[in-house]
């Protein structure tokens, strides 16, 4: 038995927990002693603004308090608009809940005749729950995965909305100050989502143990609809956020910037208010949505095969529960980390943010894997065994460390790989952008190019990962290194929230009217913030690959397969339907994009062209329009996507069985990790290039500018076509492999039961 008992088990995951979100609130503290109230900032102290620190210089022309007033107009208009959107997208996705649970216990239900009569186990000795209730119990754990994943975007969005303005008003004091204000606000928003997935994910296991005892098969089968309602939510946050934001930031920089040649985030541009508020629904709402869905599915993807095996044959708790544990160490982890950005060291320069940044990943798995070995030694047993395709596989438990481990390290090399194909301190981009000087056709080629070549070494670190941890301990190992890269979100997303939040406080800047040093400061934050973004994109897809991987050889086992045999024609016509699949999504999702914009470049061009003053800064555009464009199309357009995804298994499965689903499967992802990879990539590159040419900030960058140049609205038309890629397309395609492959696992055993209805007539 491991040292560590079941005590110290059920005592350690929830304090690891709440210390997590203690940590959290007190950050928000901190975040809040910075006030965007014009009397409370007079009270601190003439020109101090919060807590003591005194500005570096005063405004060119505008006094504290007009100053204060502007951010904190701008600031509650954005964060209306995001509530308003949410709410709205709420309202469809609360329907879709509603309906996909009946259909879970229906399913599920009809297995066994709705029968209440307790059934022989599938993998142990003794006797299991009433399918009927394990029914019940998964239509459970779909609703409050589902409900959990849409406070965990809500949350997100309120956090980045309640913090952009007060990281504007903080870069009067320096580039610094501004960082911490930034950087804490994504503190709180990753500590919150990676500390309550646990803590309720935690519970939900406790409160189901109390009914199904010592049936841990059906206990953990339950379990994975979970995961299914995470995920199920996050699609739509993706595909939807996404659609909203690049509408309002493709007609805002067509109109504004290539015709009008304003300024990025210029106040007269009717989209700007659209176009902020959309980082908030897309890259923030949208992406704590998916990360919380990773988490969940890889946790119960590790659960359901631990269940299998002899940790929940033997009915050790403790062991059944080390991915928690992993998830527990990485809260603490990821705690420390924090400190080293917000405490321990100073920003002095905008040149020292991108290096604190990357540090932060550096330091956090480097502590990660010594946590992880501690907790392996702590909470396993010498020797067990792992359920691997109908036999029991014998691991040491520094073979799961291991497992573990290469994971954490594989999502340390994608997220270094990205940002040196993302970020405008390296050739790649600088390539891209010295193509714009012959125009917008060789820009779109060499970001082309960029995108399809940086996907080499991302496959090759996760083939590696496959390999490894397989060899060590099947599926299960697999599925702990999806977790090994996913054990420190909480840093993962504090750096991913950290851009968006600093993209609002340019934008802010701008609007207020502020000097153009404060424009420069949220400029270096927004440059940093940026790649950083493109790294938490790869991130959550390398670990949406593994995670898939796991979910699908949880099903396969689940399911009755003991072999994929892809010169079956079941298997192969699968594979080949599942390949096109995420072509099918991509296409659909980007024109989605294209025609919400195309309706706000028509909407822009009509204001600038019938507003009287407008360009002259005399008269208010009318944002409301642009934003009521932006939510009706985001709204109308994610439902067919999302029909897609959620659909397909239930036909597949039903109609063609599980040999066929399981080549569907295979072959979405396959296909859609490395067009998700290039999309993403592509994408920040393209827009990379184009903030490489307008910071001009080496003689290469200032031979290419200055902006309005030719070569620059070469740029601006990469940038805004790599948009929906690295925004809309890409990130949701990591959720379309992960959300097939958890609904095919929940299902399995009706597929296994009714499934190929065809192939039995034909």
């Amino acid at each position: 038995m491991a040292i560590l008992g079941e005590l110290g088990t059920q005592v350690l995951i929830p304090v690891a927990g709440l210390i997590g979100i203690a940590f959290a609130v007190a950050q928000w503290v901190l975040v809040s002693k910075v006030k965007v109230t014009p009397g409370a900032a007079s009270a601190a102290g003439g020109a101090k603004n919060g807590y003591g620190d005194y500005l570096i210089e005063e405004e060119e022309g505008l006094n504290d308090h007009n100053v204060v007033v502007k951010c904190a107009e701008i600031q509650t208009a954005i964060s209306e608009g995001a509530t308003s959107f949410l709410f709205t997208m709420y309202q469809y996705v609360g329907l879709f809940m509603i309906v996909f649970a009946l259909l879970i216990f229906v399913f599920l239900g009809s297995i066994e005749g709705f029968s209440t009569k307790s059934q022989p186990c599938t993998y142990s000795t003794g006797t299991c729950k009433p399918a009927l209730y394990t029914a019940l119990f998964s239509t459970a754990a779909f609703l409050l995965g589902a409900i959990t994943s849409l406070v965990s975007g809500f949350l997100g969005m309120k956090i980045a909305t309640y913090a952009n303005a007060r990281t504007t008003l903080e870069a009067r004091k320096g580039v610094g100050k501004a960082f911490i204000t930034a950087f804490r606000s994504g503190a709180v928003m990753g500590f919150l989502l990676s500390s309550s997935g646990l803590v309720v994910l935690y519970i939900t296991i406790n409160v189901f143990k109390l009914y199904y005892g010592d049936d841990w098969e059906g206990l953990f089968e339950s379990i994975t609809g979970y995961g299914l309602g995470g995920s199920s939510m996050a699609l739509f946050g993706r595909v939807g956020g996404g659609i909203y934001t690049k509408a309002a930031d493709v007609g805002a920089d067509l109109v504004g910037k290539v015709e009008r040649n304003i300024p990025e985030d210029d106040p007269r541009n009717p989209a700007v208010i659209a176009d902020n508020v959309g980082d908030n629904v897309g890259d923030i709402a949208g992406m704590g949505s998916d990360l919380f869905g990773s988490y969940a599915e890889s946790s119960c993807a590790a659960l359901v095969v631990a269940s299998i095996s002899s940790f929940g044959i033997s009915h050790d708790f403790t062991a059944m529960c080390y991915p928690l544990l992993v998830s527990s160490v990485g809260i603490i982890v990821c705690l420390i980390t924090t400190l080293f950005a917000t405490d321990f060291f100073e920003i002095k320069a905008a040149n020292e943010i991108e290096p604190a940044l990357k540090k932060q990943l550096i330091i956090s798995t480097a502590l990660m894997t010594v946590g992880v070995a501690i907790i392996s030694w702590l909470a396993l047993p010498a020797k067990f065994t792992i359920f691997n395709f109908g036999a029991q596989k014998e691991v040491a438990n520094w073979g799961l460390f291991f497992c573990v481990g290469i994971g954490l390290w594989a999502g340390l090399i994608i997220g270094f790989v990205t940002e040196y194909y993302t970020s405008n301190a390296y050739s790649p981009v600088q390539d891209v952008a010295d193509s714009c000087r012959t125009g917008a056709a060789t820009n779109v080629i060499f970001g082309l190019a960029l995108g399809y070549k940086s996907v080499i070494i991302p496959i090759f670190a996760i083939a590696v990962s496959i390999y490894v941890s397989f060899s060590i301990a099947a599926m299960y190992g697999i599925a702990m290194a999806a977790l090994g890269m996913l054990s420190t979100m909480a840093t993962g997303l504090a750096i991913d929230a950290y851009g968006p939040i600093s993209d609002n406080a340019g934008g802010i800047a701008e609007m207020a009217g502020m000097s153009h040093r404060i424009r420069e400061r949220t400029d270096a934050l927004d440059a940093a913030g940026n790649t950083t973004a493109a790294i938490g994109k790869g991130f959550a897809i390398g670990s949406a690959a593994l995670v898939s991987l796991a979910l699908f050889g949880a099903f396969v086992s689940r399911a009755g397969v003991q072999v994929v045999d892809v010169l079956s024609p079941k298997v192969f016509i699968g594979l080949l339907v599942g390949a096109m699949l995420p072509y099918w999504f991509s296409a659909m999702t980007m024109k989605s994009v294209g025609s919400a914009a195309l309706k706000m470049v028509e909407e822009v061009r009509r204001q600038f062209n019938t507003i009287p003053g407008l360009m002259e800064g005399t008269a208010k555009p009318d944002y409301a329009t642009c934003v009521k464009i932006s939510t009706d199309a985001s709204i109308k357009e994610m439902i067919p996507p999302g029909a897609l995804v959620m659909l397909t298994p239930l036909i597949v499965g039903t109609l063609f069985g599980v040999e066929t689903l399981s080549g569907v499967l295979a072959g979405a992802l396959v296909s859609g990790v490395q067009i998700a990879i290039s999309a993403s990539n592509t994408g920040g590159a393209w827009d990379n290039a184009k903030k490489y040419i307008e910071a001009g900030n080496s003689d290469h960058a200032r031979s290419l500018g200055p902006k309005g140049s030719d070569c620059h609205k070469a740029a601006v038309i990469g940038d805004t076509i790599g948009d929906p890629l690295k925004d809309t397309s890409g990130p949701s395609l990591n959720i379309l492999i992960k959300l097939m492959a958890v609904e095919s696992l929940v299902f399995a055993p009706f597929f296994a039961t009714y499934g190929g209805l065809l192939f039995k007539y034909i």
